[in-house]
């Protein structure tokens, strides 16, 4: 597992400035002015800073540039950072400032000079979010412990105090991006039950329900996704009791199929290495879990995921198969590849039947025309309740999570019309993420909020994002806990 880079804020004082080793920044407006360590950095190297400030190209520079100076002139240093940011920076620029200093330092230790800067504590999440490298199977692999990060600033305990939950869901988000990167043959079922179990130890209560109980439950939906592979298919649920005893939680609920080979509908040879993160909403609602833990979230929250790995065997499910679902209805497999809303159906109905939750949103990596819809930008979102659905989307945009709602409606459901069956898991190629919505509605009570997140084109990209480099992103993770503290928490 990843480990995260050290974050701690101290006193400020420019004095120490040319004594610092490593890597120093500080900052500069947009307009040019400098702060006080700025302007001690200018000083002890004869007017560098100022010289820049004063070049044609600065004017071109954005907000939340870096410009680096190696081994400055005057300093100890071997690497200066000037950060051009406003002194009132908002929310989004103080956090991708700090992960284009994390790209820019490499690793090494950083030292910020941070003043005044009321933005501190989000300064420091961006960069704990993209100080992040998966490197554990490479045999090359630079075992140097991470260099510290230090935040000084004119009210340092404040500042501390203010990035606690947000280092929590920083810790969040790396497991959800290691779990995620992991290999399937590393990850199985089992494993990922295991990382599961040691949540414990945080204070989430951990149940992990095997194929015996899955099957006394009737989830044979479920189960019949995961009976051509070796790897047992499991249900992990996670309790997060923070808030009052009698409040509902909300019943957040993660595709987890480990690897997806389509089954009998076997998936083209190229590329399927990166169905390794087909379990992409199982890993969100891990680490949702674990970071509303670790802040000790005042509400009562409960994550279901269902673990499972589809493959082509001679026991594995066919085309044609008619199976039963736990709520009773019987689903015609037209297609082996749309497994996981076989999955998600029978942990929805599950969810609801044992917690009777305030809500539910599921979390899938489940269609590949999400991402012709919507591209790497953006969730495709379905909801039947507009308050909740609208409570997401402000969260999603709080934390420059991108996320866009998309249509339901009884035309689609109708795709979904079996000739021997209550109902077919694929509604053909037309609007696939739409009917592959509808087919999860179905399994959604009555007068139930619910919200299907689609991840597909999210959870893992081929190009470094603002706060991740390429590879699992986290997403979701950060959106929910807002939602969850925003909408869910007691007073």
């Amino acid at each position: 597992m990843s480990t995260l880079t050290p974050i701690r804020f101290d006193d400020y004082d420019p004095k120490t400035l040319a004594e610092m080793t490593g890597h120093v920044a500080v900052l500069v407006t947009p307009e040019g002015t400098m702060d006080q360590a700025a302007r001690t950095a200018n000083r002890l190297g004869k007017g560098g800073i100022a010289r820049l400030i004063e070049s044609e190209g600065f004017k071109k520079v954005k907000t939340g540039s870096v410009i680096t100076m190696a081994w400055p002139a005057g300093l100890a240093a071997e690497a200066l950072h000037v950060l051009v940011l406003p002194k009132r920076a908002s929310q989004t620029e103080a956090r991708k400032a700090g992960a284009e200093l994390a790209k820019r330092a490499g690793g090494k230790a950083l030292t910020v000079m941070a003043g005044p800067m009321p933005r501190a504590a989000d300064l420091a999440l961006g960069l704990a979010l993209r100080a992040y490298g998966f490197d554990q199977h490479k045999t090359a692999a630079d075992e140097a412990p991470k260099g510290e990060v230090v935040i000084a600033h004119k009210s340092p305990e404040e500042m501390a105090t203010a990035f606690a939950p947000l280092l929590a869901v920083a810790e969040g988000v790396h497991m959800t991006r290691d779990l995620i990167n992991e290999p399937a043959n590393v990850l199985t079922t089992t494993e990922f039950a295991r990382r599961i179990e040691e949540l414990s130890d945080i204070g989430l209560e951990v149940e992990i329900l095997d194929e015996a109980a899955l099957a006394e439950l009737g989830m044979h939906c479920l189960l019949s996704v995961g009976q051509g592979s070796d790897s047992p298919s499991k249900v992990a649920v996670m309790q997060w009791k923070g808030g009052p005893s009698d409040a509902a939680p909300l019943a957040l609920v993660g595709k987890g199929v480990v690897f997806d080979t389509g089954g009998i509908s076997l998936k083209p040879a190229a590329g399927m290495e990166d169905m390794t993160m087909d379990m992409g909403g199982a890993g969100v609602v891990t680490g949702t879990m674990k970071a509303l833990a670790l802040r000790k979230a005042k509400a009562n929250v409960v994550g279901l995921v269902g673990l499972v790995e589809n493959m082509p065997s001679g026991n594995a499910t066919r085309p044609g198969d008619v199976v039963k679902t736990m709520k009773g209805d019987t689903v015609e497999v037209i297609n082996t590849d749309a497994e996981g809303r076989l999955v998600l159906c029978d942990v929805l109905w599950y969810a609801q039947e044992r917690f009777k939750p305030a809500g539910v949103i599921d979390l899938a990596t489940l269609t590949g025309a999400i991402i012709i819809g919507l591209g790497h930008e953006n969730a495709g979102v379905f909801s039947n309740d507009d308050s909740l659905c609208n409570g997401f989307l402000k969260s999603a945009a709080a934390e420059d999570e991108g996320a866009w709602r998309l249509p339901l409606g009884q035309a689609y459901d109708d795709q979904l019309k079996s000739r021997i069956a209550d109902m077919k898991n694929v509604g053909g190629r037309p609007a696939g993420s739409i009917t592959a919505a509808q087919f999860l509605q179905r399994f959604i009570q009555d007068g139930m909020p619910w919200i299907h997140l689609d991840i597909a084109g999210v959870a893992s990209v081929k190009t470094e994002t603002a706060y991740a480099p390429k590879g699992a992103t986290g997403w979701g993770v950060m959106a929910l806990n807002r939602l969850v503290q925003d909408r869910f928490e007691a007073e």
